[in-house]
């Protein structure tokens, strides 16, 4: 027991003389960091997912890269005060803020679902200063889709 203290003992001053030897190894450099540099998009597109719980805003560039993106229920809306066009408004008004750095001027808008929020949210956008070149309607409608329940009988 006494051997295997006395071995690792030798190896930990060993080890610290090989510090001392390599002083520009051991020594603590201060660490340059890159400045973080924010790209600069000033046509992009606002993609707007109106149910009838949430509004959900997301700005992204035009290859579809995330840029901010805001909710109703993030803003802290709760239960039914969520689809409402006053709530789609504070978050259109949030996510504008977000994407300052950015330099965001021109947005194509994406609007998909049939909530309260839909229209809120559009104008909002013109009120935030970001100018609207296009507006498209993506909700998805079914080709006759699933077959419906059988009639209820009471």
């Amino acid at each position: 027991m006494a051997d295997e203290l006395k071995k690792t003992e030798a190896a930990a001053e060993a080890g610290a003389d090989k510090k001392k030897k390599g002083d520009k190894k051991g020594a603590a450099k201060p660490k340059s960091r890159k400045k973080k540099t924010t790209k600069e998009v000033t046509v992009g597109r606002a993609y707007i997912h109106a149910t009838y719980n949430n509004t959900i805003v997301t700005i992204t560039d035009n290859h579809g890269n995330a840029l901010g993106w805001s909710s109703a229920g993030h803003m802290g809306f709760k239960g039914p005060k969520k689809a409402t066009p006053y709530a789609a408004s504070m978050v259109v008004k949030d996510v504008a803020e977000k994407v300052l750095p950015y330099n965001v001027k021109e947005v194509s808008v994406y609007v998909k679902g049939i909530g309260a929020g839909r229209d809120g949210a559009v104008r909002a956008l013109y009120a935030n200063n970001l100018n609207v070149t296009t507006i498209k309607d993506i909700t998805p409608i079914p080709h006759n889709g699933c077959r419906p329940p059988k009639v209820r009988r009471v």
